[in-house]
């Protein structure tokens, strides 16, 4: 297992496949697998890549939460798809435990070993986790959203703009129909679906994940909302 070099394009491909049917590197929340491969990672992945892009951009956004965040850092060779061997050199947190290399580069800031604070945490986020999988709810609560996104001018490829946001996935989320409404000058504005579950999606997390692919988005408004 592993992504091959994570540090060259090639391994950010491997990633970029790897996540496009998946949120995380591991399970369905944020982890210590999500930290050890974003450590690794040298450059923001390139627009093209919007599976590997939507992913860095989400977990950046827990730079301050790294340390409790559920699961144990294991070395990169024992995440990603089968029949890829890990490549990257001064593999981040792997290196980091096993060689005590100072000279590792931690996007994150420091690197301070998970405490007992922290580990108790961990411990009760995935209780809770599993309490809230286990139950069923008799009804739940969904929403129709219709989003209009702007590109930036009439040269933004909107079929590669679809793409980008189609790839945001996430547990509650499931993209409609869509289709190009002219707005004027040569410029087209995508208008898409998708039904939420009021309780796991909403629109502010939507608009944070679509505007993060800035190549091609320059704003997303909510052109119709309905309780289902």
């Amino acid at each position: 297992m592993g992504f091959g070099d994570l540090k060259a394009p090639s391994g950010l491909k491997v990633l970029n496949d790897f996540l496009s049917d998946r949120s995380y590197i591991e399970g369905y929340v944020p982890s210590q697998a999500d930290v050890a491969v974003f450590e690794a990672i040298s450059s923001l992945p390139t627009a093209d890549l919007c599976h590997a892009l939507r992913w860095y951009n989400h977990i950046k956004s827990y730079k301050d939460q790294k340390n409790s965040l559920p699961g144990v850092k294991k070395a990169l060779g024992q995440y990603g798809p089968a029949g890829v061997a890990d490549a990257t050199s001064s593999s981040g947190p792997a290196a980091a435990s096993k060689d005590d290399d100072d000279d590792d580069i931690d996007l994150f800031g420091s690197d301070d070993e998970e405490d007992s604070e922290a580990a108790k945490l961990k411990e009760q986020r995935l209780a809770e986790y599993a309490a809230k999988k286990s139950k069923k709810p008799a009804l739940i609560a969904k929403s129709s959203i219709l989003l209009d996104v702007k590109p930036w001018d009439d040269e933004t490829d909107m079929a590669q703009l679809e793409e980008c946001v189609r790839s945001i996935q996430m547990d509650g989320l499931v993209w409609g129909q869509s289709k190009l409404v002219p707005v004027g000058y040569g410029i087209k504005k995508l208008q898409i679906g998708c039904v939420v579950e009021d309780d796991k999606v909403g629109t502010d997390i939507l608009e944070e994940h679509i505007t993060a692919f800035e190549d091609y988005v320059q704003s997303m408004d909510v052109a119709a909302f309905n309780k289902i």
